[in-house]
């Protein structure tokens, strides 16, 4: 059994162990002051016992918590006790968005809604001067009623600018959804997030991500200089105009990608606003209607006729009427124009 369950670190109590990763545990806590259940990412002993890391993920921590965005999970706080480092968030019920791929590929137009909230968080961020560096789907928790959060700001950044890691080529994020540039140990920026993204969003429609191999040096390396497989299509459920998408999204060279992730959700809105216009059903006018509609409409040529002759043209004499119904319009239509008197 977990030492920590049933201790206290703070203002929590620890009551049970929801997951973990290579930096941290996770545990949900009780914080009886006001009275609410938190997500408590407790860092491992190893990183704890750094100073430096210690200082760099509390610096990147208080910059995660002044985020203010419905699709970023929000930091309550972050500090030492009983000898480790833990940071507080909000807890969120409803599993992963991994926890979703699992059960199989997305439908496209879920796969798209969960992206632009996804890119929209990310565009605040941005905007904030924070790069995530290690979006995937573990990191993307779903509430109940289906909404993604995006979660771990600044946690591959304080890793990356540790002691430890600052040599030269140094990469930290995960192999699968690592940019080309991120792979060759380049500075990131919000392209960088975008190129992730995209792979995020490759791997709801697909099951699968684009790039996996037995080492992670292989998957860089496909990354930087392999062309993702082309999407799988059942029956034609993704459309053309989505693949076009991921493929810029997934583009080698960052010039080449979505400048900001505000015009990556841009070019989602867009194609997703076309679908739901194409999936709204067209209600036909009534014959009636129609029918009337079509008989009151005149050519240039009747129009002008009827102008120069008067109104007294368009009257028929009773054997006109008779003979027009007798034979139908079009014998009428055929029929010469009667001189005016």
């Amino acid at each position: 059994m977990d030492q920590l369950i049933g201790k206290r670190m703070g203002p929590y109590t620890i009551t049970e162990r929801i997951g973990e990763g290579g930096m941290a545990i996770v545990y949900k806590a009780f914080q009886e002051s006001l009275n609410r259940y938190v997500a408590l990412k407790v860092l491992r002993d190893e990183l704890a016992r750094d100073q430096q890391f210690v200082a760099r993920f509390r610096q990147e921590a208080l910059a995660a918590a002044n985020l203010s965005h419905p699709n970023i999970v929000h930091v309550y706080d972050a500090g030492p006790a009983n000898d480790k480092y833990f940071i507080s968030m909000a807890y969120i019920e409803g599993g992963t968005l991994k926890d979703l791929i699992r059960q199989g590929a997305i439908d496209p137009g879920r796969a798209v809604s969960i992206t632009i909230q996804l890119a929209e968080a990310l565009d605040h961020a941005h905007r904030q001067g924070l790069i995530h560096r290690d979006v995937k789907p573990s990191n993307v928790l779903m509430t109940r009623d289906g909404r993604p959060l995006l979660t771990d700001f600044g946690i591959a950044k304080a890793l990356f600018e540790a002691k430890q890691l600052t040599r030269t080529g140094a990469s930290i994020g995960t192999p699968e959804y690592m940019a080309p540039e991120q792979a060759r140990g380049k500075s990131p920026d919000g392209r960088t997030d975008i190129y992730a993204l995209g792979v995020v969003l490759y791997e709801m429609l697909a099951a699968k991500v684009p790039f996996c191999t037995d080492t992670p040096v292989a998957t860089m390396y496909m990354h930087v200089h392999e062309p993702p497989p082309p999407l799988p299509q059942v029956e034609g459920t993704i459309p053309e105009w989505l693949e076009n998408v991921v493929c810029k999204a997934l583009a080698k060279n960052p010039d080449d990608r979505y400048a900001t992730a505000a015009l990556f959700a841009a070019a989602l809105r867009q194609g997703q606003d076309a679908m739901l216009a194409a999936a709204r059903p067209v209600t036909p006018l009534p014959a009636a209607a129609a029918g009337g509609a079509a008989a009151a409409v005149m050519t240039p040529a009747e129009t002008e006729a009827v102008t120069a002759v008067g109104p007294a043209a368009a009257v028929t004499t009773p054997v006109e009427t008779e003979a027009v119904t007798a034979v139908g319009p079009a014998a009428a239509a055929a029929t010469p124009a009667r001189p005016v008197t």
